[in-house]
């Protein structure tokens, strides 16, 4: 019985006798080096202009605001003693950056929008109400179930009209 497997995995190495040749590339070659095109349109936008966490993330960058040690933390924590005593230890270190808007400090990339004038919870709600009162007592428009009540209260009758008996 002939061996029908071929040993040598896929693509097998080409040799002198079944060289095909150069094959063609499906990617296109690019002409320009990748540090000369990224200064072009438009992918220049994406590395001209930095982030605030790239730039915090820089060697160079100096913060004056930011806390330097703990003792710096804490004396820029929001929490008097004489008026919040005996505060839980996270409530001591709130800092104002936290938990007002007037700090002064950008520190996110978004720009601040503001709530609209107005209630727009009543505005989009709309409220409907039954002009002639219906009775609690009523089965119409009741979702058909056998515990509702039109059972007649547990009882019902046979197919012959006939009670059921326990």
């Amino acid at each position: 019985m002939p061996f029908e497997r071929d040993p040598y995995q896929f693509p097998r190495f080409e040799n002198d006798v079944n060289f095909n040749g150069k094959k063609e590339h499906k990617k296109l070659v690019f002409t320009r080096p990748t540090h000369l095109v990224q200064n072009d349109q438009p992918w220049s936008r994406l590395n001209d202009g930095a982030t605030l966490a790239s730039m915090r993330r820089n060697a160079l960058y100096h913060d004056e605001e930011a806390a330097r040690d703990s003792l710096d933390f804490h004396l820029k924590a929001v929490y008097d003693h004489h008026q919040e005593f005996l505060r839980r230890k996270n409530e001591t270190l709130f800092q104002r950056e936290t938990l007002t808007e007037d700090h002064g400090r950008i520190l996110k990339n978004r720009a601040k929008t503001t709530p609209p004038d107005g209630d727009v919870e009543k505005e989009l709600m709309k409220t409907w109400a039954n002009a002639t009162k219906s009775s609690i007592h009523s089965i119409e428009g009741t979702i058909e179930s056998h515990h509702n009540a039109s059972t007649n209260r547990g009882f019902s009758r046979k197919h012959d009209g006939g009670f059921y008996s326990t």
